[in-house]
């Protein structure tokens, strides 16, 4: 048992993370709701009483697992780049611009629209990377700063050159029935996106793990001098791994407006890249436990939604338990005397000289 605890630690550390925020959620909504039943029962179960609010959980899920993914890799390889949602948003808006402006078969034009918004956002990407490679920049402001650059970059393309006037209110012209992600279940806006994403969780799993290039990322990660000691071309893995996560991040833009809007709609930052640096964190930068921790966070955001409609407590309650649940999992000194108690026991016990062989 205790073997188990000291392998799975982390993983144990997060689940108990997980249960304490929502147990602290729990109690706020007891003092702070009026009715606190029908609050609890809206946040936890409301998602699942409703085909159409349970599609919403599924397909919210998919730009956040690309989002995760975005932040994984360059987190993998020790970088600490925060700026998926602005390749999020600007490779959406230029994917859009590019949809809108070309006429092909859907055989064609939709792979050729998440190619250019993929392709948009590695450039994204790559513009951090490639500084912290070549002059040491700091990554984090760089990505960082570069967020506030895509919104407003993209707002200015499509507000100014793409916009549909005829609409009333500020969005893209309609994209062509060829660029459409297709809804595939009745009642419910699940789109072929959510497919695309779990596709390239498995794909990033695979390319992590199993292939060279993805054990030079986590290698660089590991140690950056044993990496270079090793042969491994750190500067080409910092600009990759920044790279692919811009491509993630802008296909997760633009499977969501491929799939659910039909135009870019957004005059606001969506936040799907900053739910992105929370799966990350929560999935340990593993793809597969993104995946979980992606639905999880979904899960959270619908039934805040619903809670803040259904009943009187506000949805900003899911950016507390988020809040507590990340610093609680980002707290290195959390349970770790735990863990040394454990682990100085197991080491007794190994000590200790077995009674057969006297």
């Amino acid at each position: 048992m205790e073997k188990f605890i000291i392998k799975y630690f982390n993983l144990i550390r997060i689940i108990i993370a997980i249960l304490i925020g929502v147990v602290i959620s729990i109690f706020i909504i007891f003092i702070i709701s009026k009715n606190p039943g029908l609050s609890l029962k809206s946040f936890f179960l409301g998602t699942l009483l409703s085909r159409g609010r349970f599609g919403s959980w599924i397909e919210m899920s998919s730009p956040i697992i690309l989002c995760g993914l975005a932040i994984a890799i360059p987190f993998q390889a020790e970088q600490f780049n925060i700026g998926a949602e602005g390749a999020l948003f600007i490779g959406a808006a230029v994917g859009t611009a590019f949809a809108v402006s070309t006429r092909m078969p859907a055989v064609l034009h939709i792979p050729s629209v998440l190619l250019v918004a993929g392709l948009t956002g590695a450039v994204w990407g790559f513009i951090p990377g490639f500084l912290k490679a070549k002059w040491k920049t700091d990554e984090l402001v760089i990505s960082l700063m570069m967020n506030y650059v895509a919104y407003f970059l993209g707002l200015y393309l499509i507000n100014y050159y793409f916009r549909d006037k005829a609409a009333g209110y500020l969005v893209s012209y309609k994209l062509p029935e060829t660029a459409w992600l297709t809804q595939f279940i009745p009642g419910t806006r699940i789109h072929f996106g959510v497919i695309i994403a779990f596709v390239f969780a498995l794909l990033t799993y695979y390319f992590l793990y199993h292939t060279t290039t993805g054990y030079e990322i986590r290698t660089t990660g590991t140690n950056k001098n044993f990496a270079k000691f090793g042969g491994i071309n750190v500067f080409m893995v910092i600009v990759l791994s920044q790279v692919i996560g811009g491509f993630l991040a802008g296909i997760g833009g633009m499977t969501e407006v491929m799939g659910l809007y039909r135009r870019f709609n957004w005059q606001m930052s969506p936040g799907y890249g900053w739910d992105g640096v929370v799966v990350a964190i929560i999935g340990q930068n593993n793809p597969l436990f993104i995946i979980l921790a992606a639905l999880f966070l979904s899960y959270l955001r619908t039934g805040g939604q619903i809670l803040n409609l259904l009943s009187d407590i506000p949805s900003e309650m899911v950016i507390v338990i988020k809040s507590i649940i990340i610093l609680l999992i980002t707290a290195e000194a959390f349970l770790q005397r735990f863990k040394n108690r454990i682990t100085i026991r197991e080491a007794k016990m190994r000590e200790v000289p077995d009674e057969s062989d006297n």
